[in-house]
């Protein structure tokens, strides 16, 4: 047996129904001071810089989180191809 579940509602409801913290004020702090940073960039090189230092763990952060979504499209697609072919049996 299948059962699907669909909820509408906006990211501030679930949020809420999730438990999960408010960070609105956070995010506002984050972004107004990259955009004071960037303003202060005067050349691609200073941009270039700028952008290293605010990613996490600079160029090794981002060639982690690469490879954490190459490994969740992988096994997602995986999960889809046996889900077709389950469905294909139950015909």
């Amino acid at each position: 047996m299948k059962v699907n579940v669909e909820v509408e509602c906006s990211p501030e409801e679930a949020r809420r129904f999730l438990g999960l913290p408010d960070v609105t004020r956070a995010n506002e702090v984050y972004v107004e001071a990259v955009t004071n940073a960037m303003k202060g960039a005067g050349n691609f090189d200073q941009l270039q810089e700028l952008t290293k230092q605010m990613a996490p763990m600079g160029q090794m952060g981002l060639k982690l989180f690469q490879q954490f979504m190459e490994t969740g499209v992988a096994m997602a697609m995986s999960g889809a191809a046996q889900s077709l072919g389950e469905s294909s049996k139950n015909d």
